[in-house]
């Protein structure tokens, strides 16, 4: 049995029996030596497995002590208040998103704002050859038009991946696109008209809220609730009361919040949103990062094609400038190809070609398995960095998986004056109020930790802290 699926049936063991309250918040855990005595195992296995349990934020590492079973994790934010959310559809209203794009923009940043895995965690080498070779073998097909639907080795690629999370999919009803936000807009312009409602997370990612408003729909909010995920129950509710064409869901590590939506909640989302003919429009971006792990089901897992349109791509594990992504589009597939031909006639052909070769040279579950224990670690650092130099009542959830970090101030900091003054010392963050429809979360912030772990996180979160201690009172 290789040492990878021992640490991990190890972990699974011992992460039951912190749930079920076997090993108890504040107990000392077995020495890793004695841990790989009782188990039969290797000492680094042992390691591997406490490591893993550390990056989900079940136990911790006290110096010269040894592990223990977390006791104390901080206190995360509160689910979206009544407050937050609209009574009636209604558009888009926030202004702030129309200058989000000139921070994003920026180099000259600490990337505390960019949702974007660090270049030294992607197979950056492994892919820039696989552009070289293809250049050399096919220049060009490389360089020309391919079909609209995209390269049929790609497509199946992404259909045998999903297979794997128990989701039978056909290859023919795959369109490859250029990532994940041309997937989603394209599928809002396709099953959408200009005032239809669509329901929303609250809090969600500013680029969902900006597609919504380049279609001129109008929308209804529903929470998103820290380490629970969407609320299935209010989602019916809505359902019941309005004629909602369109549900746009992150239900795997929901960005900003990094929360992961149940199984029970998922099939129940689907149920609801067939029974009242509304589409599901799957942002499933985050689904293969999960910490634990564990890739999490997607919506489509639930619906047999009719229902669930579910879009994704290759920018946060392998690379974001390649521009590949995909949309699942069950029954409405050829619709959505129509609207694909029709906006730019197809994908570019090297990226997929580079893809296909990459695939058949290199094992993409082993960069990914790295690429989740480096994001897990960096959001536990980025974690115990916020609790020790942030000021008192600073509540942070805790993700799941992706990688972002969801933050409420105190009441008496305002995130865009944080988020302003951040910037004049040349770090990027992002204020709360852009996740929101009408602008709402002004006492919150979101950063990123894709960026690994060193001195220079380490200064900019600090000195953030002191900003924000500054700003009070």
């Amino acid at each position: 049995m290789s040492q990878d699926l021992l640490y991990e049936r190890l972990a699974d063991r011992m992460r039951r029996q912190i749930q079920r309250g076997v090993l108890r918040a504040g107990e000392r855990l077995p020495s890793l030596r004695r841990l790989g005595r009782d188990q039969r195992i290797s000492l680094a296995t042992a390691v591997e497995a406490y490591q893993q349990l550390e990056r989900e934020g079940l136990i911790e590492a006290r110096p010269r002590s040894g592990y223990y079973v977390r006791s104390a994790p901080m206190q995360a934010p509160r689910s979206p208040r009544a407050r937050h959310l609209s009574r009636a559809p209604m558009p888009v209203r926030n202004p702030a998103l129309l200058g989000v794009l000139d921070v994003q923009s920026r180099r000259d940043l600490v990337p505390l704002h960019a949702a974007t895995p660090a270049a030294a965690l992607l197979p950056s080498a492994a892919l820039a050859a696989s552009i070289t070779r293809v250049m050399r073998r096919d220049p060009g097909t490389a360089l020309g038009y391919t079909v609209p639907q995209g390269l049929p080795e790609l497509r199946e690629r992404i259909a045998q991946r999903y297979g794997q999370c128990g989701v039978e999919i056909d290859p023919d009803e795959i369109v490859i696109t250029a990532g994940a936000m041309e997937a989603i807009s394209l599928t809002l312009r396709t099953v959408t008209r200009p005032g239809d409602i669509v329901i929303l997370e609250t809090p969600t990612y500013h680029g969902l809220l900006q597609a919504v408003a380049a279609q001129g729909l109008r929308v209804l909010e529903v929470p998103n609730r820290p380490g629970l995920g969407i609320d299935a129950a209010q989602v019916g509710e809505l359902l019941e009361r309005h004629a909602v064409r369109a549900a746009l869901l992150v239900p795997n590590f929901n960005n900003p919040l990094g929360s992961l939506t149940s199984d029970a909640d998922k099939r129940a989302l689907v149920a609801a949103c067939a029974a009242h003919g509304t589409v599901v429009i799957e942002d499933d971006l985050y689904g293969e990062l999960a910490y634990s792990g564990e890739r999490p089901s997607p919506l489509r897992r639930y619906d047999d094609g009719e229902h669930v349109v579910t879009c994704g791509s290759y920018s946060k594990m392998l690379a974001p400038g390649l521009r590949v992504g995909w949309m699942i589009g069950g029954r409405r597939t050829t619709e959505l190809l129509r609207t694909k031909s029709f906006s730019t006639v197809a994908t570019a052909t090297l990226p997929q070609m580079a893809l296909i070769e990459h695939f058949a040279r290199h094992d993409v579950e082993r960069g990914l398995r790295r690429l989740r224990r480096a994001l897990a670690d960096n959001a536990q650092a980025y974690r115990q960095a916020l609790l020790d130099h942030w000021p008192d009542g600073t509540c942070v959830a805790e993700p799941a998986g992706g990688m972002t970090l969801w933050i409420e101030l105190p009441d008496d900091i305002d995130g865009q004056a944080l988020f302003e003054a951040a910037l004049e010392r040349g770090i990027g963050t992002l204020p709360g109020h852009l996740f929101s429809n009408r602008g709402d979360y002004s006492h919150h912030m979101r950063l990123s930790c894709g960026q690994p772990w060193d001195r220079k996180i380490e200064t900019a979160l600090r000195t953030v802290g002191e900003l924000a201690k500054g700003l009070q009172g």
